[in-house]
């Protein structure tokens, strides 16, 4: 065997080892931010975050995917996201009350490996009369609404029945339990419950503990 045809050969056996690692090595997916800091009752480090992961005032919403009121308040908790954009981020727990609103977080977290947990949840939102009929959940089409946002349905249906997926729905519902959320949204500001449930009363509290972040107090 001439020298010319050995570097031929370890040519070949070096492009196919390569080859071989391409097919076994797989990117790791781009996630949704979580929550970085020392896990509480209300803040997991599994939990989804919006906004500067390392704001200095945390808004937490135990919220159902499928609750009306969760609807009509995620434009006004993205509002005042967007009003102190360096100052507060909002970290999603889940309080699956209503029937199928467990299939829709799976729906929602399979989502997230894939980066689209935002657009995934926001979208099941707008779209919430078209699948979250009370009692009679179509869930056939919260699927096709995360197909609509970007999702590829084949890996997030892969996805959504992970160990993970049930490890986070049983430590939501036991951290539901252990904050007596009894309906949703129910919202903390830096630990503080909204006692007055009114867009007025979330964002009175939401903005008095910006106000005592800045003056230090």
């Amino acid at each position: 065997m001439n020298k010319r045809l050995l570097v031929i050969l370890a040519a070949l056996a070096a492009v196919g080892v390569f080859a071989a690692g391409s097919v076994l090595y797989t990117p790791p997916q781009k996630e949704q931010a979580t929550a970085p800091v020392e896990e509480t009752s209300l803040v997991r480090k599994h939990s989804p975050v919006i906004g500067k992961v390392d704001a200095p005032v945390t808004i937490v919403e135990f919220l159902d995917p499928s609750c009306e009121a969760c609807r009509a308040f995620f434009p006004i908790v993205k509002d005042v996201l967007a009003q102190y954009p360096d100052d507060v981020r909002l970290v999603v727990r889940y309080a699956a009350f209503h029937p199928g609103s467990d299939e829709a977080v799976r729906i929602i977290e399979a989502s997230r490996r894939q980066d689209k947990f935002e657009q995934v949840l926001a979208a099941l939102f707008e779209n919430q009369d078209r699948w979250a009929a009370h009692g009679s959940p179509d869930l056939k089409q919260a699927w096709e609404i995360a197909r609509g946002a970007g999702v590829e349905l084949m890996q997030a249906r892969l996805d959504g029945v992970k160990p993970e997926v049930d490890a986070i729905l049983k430590q939501d519902a036991a951290d539901v339990a252990t904050n007596k959320v009894e309906q949703t949204p129910t919202f903390f500001v830096n630990g503080a419950p909204l006692t007055e449930f009114s867009e007025e009363g979330f964002k009175a509290l939401v903005k008095r503990q910006v106000d005592a972040v800045r003056s230090g107090s």
